[in-house]
């Protein structure tokens, strides 16, 4: 059975040369405590600033696998916590990775929809300042 271990939102809004062509970006993500309400386009708490790529009624919420932060904490040797990959959602036995487009997940009294696949860009490889992030992601399919 699968479950959440943590709803992530923005802590800090960085302003850099990698934060993209808005130039800042809301991908530093935090565990927060308590209840936190999921609408139609956004996570409470949350910041897209680049409403282009992210966010909206498609891309409101991003999950990301416990397993596989486990898996790259192994891979590159860096202890990586909850909302480091600028996921909304931590889970735990669910297997995200090869979730279909389409599925539904239940989690607690929240109904969410698979959309479409997560794709690495260059903000993400930015923030984690590794040159080579989004090919190694990639390859690695986690």
């Amino acid at each position: 059975m699968g479950k959440l271990l943590s709803v992530n939102v923005t802590a800090i809004v960085h302003h850099d040369d990698w934060a993209g062509s808005v130039g800042r970006t809301g991908i530093d993500k935090r565990p927060k405590l308590g209840r936190v309400a999921l609408e139609n386009d956004c996570v409470e708490g949350d910041f897209v600033l680049d409403t282009k790529n992210h966010g909206g009624k498609d891309q409101a919420v991003y999950a990301y696998a416990r397993e596989d932060a486990d898996w790259w904490e192994k891979e590159i040797d860096l202890e990586i916590a909850n909302g480091r990959f600028g996921e909304n959602l931590t889970t735990s036995g669910i297997n995200v990775t090869n979730a279909i487009i389409g599925e539904i997940w239940h989690i607690g009294t929240t109904k969410l929809q698979v959309t479409m696949p997560r794709i690495p860009c260059k903000v993400f490889q930015g923030f984690w300042q590794r040159p080579n992030l989004i090919k190694e992601f990639t390859n690695a399919k986690k």
